[in-house]
């Protein structure tokens, strides 16, 4: 993998981490300066549901942080572009259906990562 690659996709599995930490550890707390649209009377009783949220994009990171280890150039590819493109369908399902600033966070990072597969 090129350096520029693994730089990107760094950065996609450190937000995703971000997201876990958020999620499941800050949610009553950093969750609510950061989803200011929410209620904050919803935080208490959504907090269990947005853990498992935190868990599937820790998941997330650990498949791209992975990708580090495997020695064979086109397993580490296959596996990263599979990881990148569950992230990017993620967040373009969160654009259509939550914001559109979440494909800005998400897609589009994970979308550039793939991109520089081919470039």
């Amino acid at each position: 993998m090129e350096i520029t690659t693994k730089i990107v996709i760094g950065l996609v599995a450190f937000e995703h981490l971000y997201f876990l930490w958020l999620e499941m550890f800050a949610w009553e707390t950093a969750g609510r300066r950061t989803f200011k649209s929410l209620p904050a009377e919803l935080f208490e009783p959504t907090k269990v549901l947005a853990a498992n949220q935190g868990l599937y994009n820790g998941f997330l990171a650990a498949g791209l942080i992975w990708t580090f280890f495997i020695s064979d150039e086109k397993w580490r590819m296959n596996i990263a572009v599979f990881f990148l493109s569950c992230v990017a369908v993620a967040g373009v399902y969160g654009a259509f259906t939550v914001s559109k600033k979440i494909f800005f966070i998400q897609a589009m990072p994970a979308l550039l990562a793939i991109l520089s597969f081919i470039v």
